[in-house]
């Protein structure tokens, strides 16, 4: 699976130089955890997230505490480029999912902006790749058949079904008249039994989000 499968777009983004209530005005009303922060001429400066927005947002409550509060310690920051993260980590949009949920890992962070060459593209983000693994086996495996079908109209056929997201491929004679898919059960899509013809299966049922990993059967 492709990053660009997965990602959210169009990408909500915000500039260096909004101001801090805008940009949470941005997050909140569009549900996004973390932006894309932009320049003036498009370029990637930048990502801010909810924690960063609410940095120095808030002072202590005296009625939450019997000592003295203290005191401020000078005005809260008023631009999204005094909070936001600067060493941005990016995936490419033909990069492999494994290797975005690499860089979530190993950086410690939530969601990578995506780019096509230097420009953003979309975002992703943990819960866009729980959105897919949460995906119920009965709807991947209609669109893993049709993708088949639409790719092998005229068959053979291959038997297809889909169990906790692995696609299985089994090669069929002929197509069933009437298929009657049940729960993650088994449908005929068209397509010939050859090598290259279940490499391209292969790759057709990758392209469904949400398909983990794909089996031959004989």
């Amino acid at each position: 699976m492709l990053v660009r499968e997965v990602m959210s777009s169009p990408v909500v983004t915000v500039g260096r130089t909004t101001s801090i209530r805008q940009a949470v005005r941005v997050l909140y009303e569009r549900d996004v955890t973390a932006a894309p922060v932009l320049d003036d001429a498009g370029r990637l400066v930048g990502v801010v997230s909810e924690l960063d927005l609410l940095r120095g947002e808030f002072q202590p409550d005296p009625r939450a505490t019997t000592r003295p509060v203290p005191g401020g310690q000078g005005p809260p920051p008023a631009l999204v480029w005094q909070v936001m993260t600067h060493a941005v980590v990016t995936v490419s949009e033909t990069a492999d999912v494994t290797a975005a949920i690499d860089l979530m890992v190993g950086k410690q962070v939530k969601s990578l902006p995506v780019l096509a060459g230097h420009s953003v593209v979309g975002m992703v983000s943990r819960r866009d790749l729980m959105r897919m693994l949460a995906r119920p086996d009965e709807e991947l495996r209609a669109e893993v058949a049709a993708a088949l079908r639409e790719h092998y109209p005229h068959g053979p056929f291959w038997e297809v079904a889909v169990h906790d997201g692995v696609a299985e491929l089994r090669p069929a004679a002929e197509p069933r008249p009437s298929p009657v898919p049940g729960p993650a059960g088994a449908v005929l899509a068209s397509g010939p039994g050859d090598v290259l013809a279940e490499h391209v299966a292969d790759v057709l049922a990758r392209t469904v989000p949400g398909v983990v990993r794909v089996r031959h059967l004989r």
